[in-house]
């Protein structure tokens, strides 16, 4: 049995009181807290009440267990973190997948977000908690493609009154995990952004639809925007931004490289320029050509002149740092405009989104 005095301290040094467990700690349990730690970074206290459980992040660390405060319902880890590090996370418990109920921010019902006390601010997000229900567009497009087959739903959303169409790659994350359309509407309405309009474009095999391939930038400029144009929604198609992540990002810079007649700016976030069209068969992704196929075709000198391309990455994705970093290269030799940025995050969506607005509105400047 821990004394009261060690009890105290444990409580107090996350800024918590009382005895771990009891009402009174519970009380003053909220989003995990974070203090420094010895030799730089951060050492954070995670807490989960009831049956053993580990908390595990999204591409940044392994899971974690936590750890019974002695015979009580508190469940703890202290997991060391670096410098400026914004991360999903949830916590794994009962064969479940659990946001945390101490945490104001969600990402969808079962995710949850922390950042480091260090780590920027992302104005214009706004906190949503698993039991939220985000708003969605009320303009919906039911497209059913004849290249790529199937049917989808596709939301449209003008803010500010509509303007260049912004495609939003992974669009049901963007709508259902994390709330892009109030987000934007807040750039906009801060005079951060010009109008745009929103369309969200979900996958349905996102290492089929997403690699190197013509068929879906195809469907989208033959079948999609016609729908959209027909929407009723005002969208200004010849300025089109497009925007995605990781496989997104990779299909984004391809489509500016083939499509250049549709595709002239582009907002990509840690983008899989280790893909080669055997890299899925390799038993480790990313160990394979730098740059993959996009610095091959880079390196054909094609001219880039009209196209401005945004590339963010998470300053803690070390391994594909060096495969975005030729392509950036690269890009900016072919002649287009480019802008380059870290976030204070790994391989996670909640660490782009700061990036996805500030480099649209930079994309369409």
């Amino acid at each position: 049995m821990r004394s009261v005095t060690e009890q105290a301290a444990f409580a107090a040094r996350f800024g918590l009181s009382g005895t771990p467990g009891s009402d009174a700690f519970w009380a003053t349990a909220g989003s995990p807290a974070s203090v420094a730690a010895d030799g730089g970074g951060w050492t954070t206290l995670f807490l989960w009440r009831g049956s053993p459980a580990s908390v595990s992040f999204e591409s940044w660390s392994e899971s974690v267990p936590l750890h019974r405060w002695e015979d009580t319902d508190c469940w703890y880890a202290e997991v060391p973190m670096p410098p400026r590090l914004r991360v999903t996370y949830q916590f794994l418990a009962d064969s479940g997948e659990y946001g945390d109920p101490f945490n104001p921010e969600g990402a969808g019902g079962d995710r949850s977000v922390f950042a480091t006390p260090d780590a920027p601010r992302q104005p214009h997000w706004p906190a949503f908690g698993a039991d939220d229900v985000l708003p969605v567009p009320s303009t919906r497009i039911r497209w059913a493609s004849g290249v790529l087959g199937g049917r989808r739903t596709v939301r449209v959303h003008p803010v500010g009154g509509g303007g260049p169409v912004v495609l939003l790659l992974d669009g049901d994350d963007w709508l259902y995990l994390h709330p892009a359309m109030t987000a934007f509407e807040s750039a906009v309405e801060a005079g951060d952004m010009p109008p745009v309009t929103l369309v969200f474009l979900p996958s349905k095999d996102r290492a089929a639809e997403f690699g190197c391939g013509r068929e879906l930038w195809q469907a989208v400029r033959d079948e999609l925007l016609p729908l959209v144009a027909e929407s009723g929604v005002h969208a200004d198609p010849d300025r089109l931004v497009v925007a995605g992540q990781s496989l997104g990002g990779l299909s984004a810079m391809y489509a500016a490289l083939e499509f250049p007649e549709l595709v002239s700016r582009v907002a990509c976030q840690s983008p899989s320029f280790w893909w080669t069209p055997d890299a899925l068969d390799r038993a480790d992704l990313l160990d394979g050509p730098v740059g993959g196929s996009i610095a091959g075709r880079l390196r054909e000198r094609p001219d880039l002149s009209g196209l401005r391309v945004a590339f963010d990455v998470g300053e803690h994705e070390t391994r594909i740092l060096p495969h975005c970093a030729l392509v950036e290269s690269l890009t900016e030799q072919a002649g287009a405009s480019v802008r380059v940025s870290r976030s204070a995050s790994g391989h996670d969506r909640a660490g782009w989104r700061h990036a996805l607005l500030r480099d649209v509105a930079w994309a369409l400047t």
